[in-house]
C-alpha cells in the first residue's frame, strides 16, 4: 500500500466513495484543479452527520463524500498558497450570479458543495476548491482542532442570523457533534444556555465545558419558562417537534438539521405563537478560526476516536454508534 505522500509522485489515489448505495473506499486518477482552483493534498477529515445521512440516501449524491478538512496547498494559481496549510469553505459558487457578485456563493443557485453535491469531497488523499474558498489555517492551530473549523463556522452562523445578548434564555436540543459545538459557540455570548440531550456521557462533555445540561426526558418547563431561542441540532424529525414546544410566543427556532427523509409539522402552534423559523446552515470561516486561535472554543474533547483513511468504511460505521461524537480521519498513517 503506498503512503499519502507517495500518491503525489503518481496519478491516483485513495477515496472513500459512495456509489450506488454502497460504500467502498477507492482508487481515483488526482483530480485535475480547474481554472481558479487549487489542488489540496488533504492530511486530516471529520465525518458529521451530514455524511451519515447521505450514505441513507440524503441528498441523493454519488461520489467521493467529505466536506470537513484540513489540508496543505499543492499547485495554486497564486504561488505563494502553495505550500501552506489550508481549510475550506464548502460551497463553490458559479460566480456570475448575484449573490456570487456580492460575495455570498453559500446559495448560489449553480453551486457545488464539496462532498454533498455535484463535487468530490474530502474523504481522499486530494481534492480541489477555488483558492476563493481557502483559509490559511494559523501555526497555533493543530489539525486535530483545524479540522472542525466548517462545524464551528456553521454554529457561529446563528450569530449572524441572530442577536444574542447577556441573559437571553436559549435552549439547543442534541448532544452530538453539532449541538456540542453550538453550545460552545453561543456560549461565549453571555446568554443563559443549556443544551438538551440523550446521553448522560455526551452531556457530561458540555458540562467539563461549563455549559449547563438536562436530560431530554427531564425536561419539565413550565409555559412561562419557554426559551427566547432555541436550536434544533438533534438530527431526529422529533426534535422539531419538542423544539416548537420549547419556543415562547414570539420568540425563534433555528433549525440546524439536516437527514433523509420528510418531517410532519403542525404549523398552528407556529402561527398561533408568531415563532420565527430561521433555516441555518454553513457559516463564515474566519470567525471560527478566531475562536480557535483564542480557546474560547476548544473542541478536542469531543474526539471519540481517530482512523486512517484505509479504514474509512469502519470509521463510518463506528461514527453512527450511539454514544460517540466525533470520529477523526488521518489520511497520513497507512495500514
Amino acid at each position: 500500500m503506498k503512503s499519502a505522500d507517495q500518491y503525489s509522485k503518481n496519478t491516483n489515489m485513495r477515496a472513500l466513495q459512495f456509489l450506488n448505495g454502497q460504500l467502498q473506499l477507492s482508487e481515483l486518477p488526482v483530480p485535475m484543479a480547474a481554472e481558479g482552483e487549487a489542488l489540496v493534498r488533504v492530511t486530516m477529515t471529520g465525518i458529521c452527520n451530514t455524511d451519515l445521512e447521505i450514505v441513507r440516501g440524503y441528498a441523493g449524491f454519488n461520489g467521493t463524500i467529505g466536506h470537513e478538512f484540513v489540508g496543505v496547498v499543492e499547485s495554486a494559481p497564486e504561488p505563494g498558497l502553495v505550500g501552506c496549510r489550508v481549510v475550506g469553505e464548502i460551497n463553490a459558487g458559479c460566480g456570475r450570479c448575484r449573490l456570487c457578485q456580492s460575495g455570498d456563493p453559500r446559495h448560489c443557485l449553480e453551486r457545488t458543495v464539496l462532498g454533498i453535491v455535484g463535487r468530490d469531497g474530502a474523504f481522499a488523499d486530494y481534492l480541489r476548491l477555488p483558492m476563493a474558498n481557502l483559509l490559511v489555517v494559523p501555526e497555533t492551530v493543530p489539525d486535530r482542532a483545524a479540522v472542525f473549523t466548517e462545524p464551528i463556522a456553521a454554529a457561529c452562523e446563528i450569530l449572524d442570523q441572530v442577536k444574542i445578548g447577556a441573559g437571553m434564555r436559549v435552549a439547543v436540543l442534541g448532544d452530538g457533534k453539532l449541538g456540542q459545538l453550538i453550545a460552545r459557540v453561543l456560549g461565549t455570548t453571555g446568554c443563559d444556555l443549556v443544551l438538551i440531550g440523550k446521553y448522560p456521557e455526551k452531556l457530561r462533555l458540555a458540562e467539563d465545558a461549563a455549559i449547563k445540561t438536562v436530560l431530554k426526558d427531564q425536561v419539565n418547563i413550565a409555559p412561562a419558562e419557554r426559551f427566547d431561542l432555541v436550536v434544533e441540532a438533534t438530527g431526529s424529525p422529533q426534535g422539531f417537534e419538542m423544539a416548537v414546544a420549547l419556543t415562547r410566543p414570539g420568540g425563534r427556532l433555528v433549525l440546524k438539521s439536516t437527514f433523509h427523509g420528510a418531517v410532519t409539522i403542525d404549523l398552528s402552534r407556529i402561527v398561533v405563537d408568531e415563532i420565527s423559523l430561521i433555516g441555518s446552515r454553513c457559516g463564515r470561516f474566519d470567525r471560527a478560526l478566531e475562536l480557535l486561535v483564542s480557546g474560547e472554543v476548544d473542541p478536542l474533547p469531543l474526539v471519540s476516536s481517530e482512523y486512517s483513511l484505509d479504514e474509512g468504511v469502519a470509521a463510518m460505521v463506528e461514527a453512527g454508534r450511539h454514544g460517540v461524537v466525533k470520529i477523526l480521519l488521518n489520511h497520513h498513517q497507512v495500514n
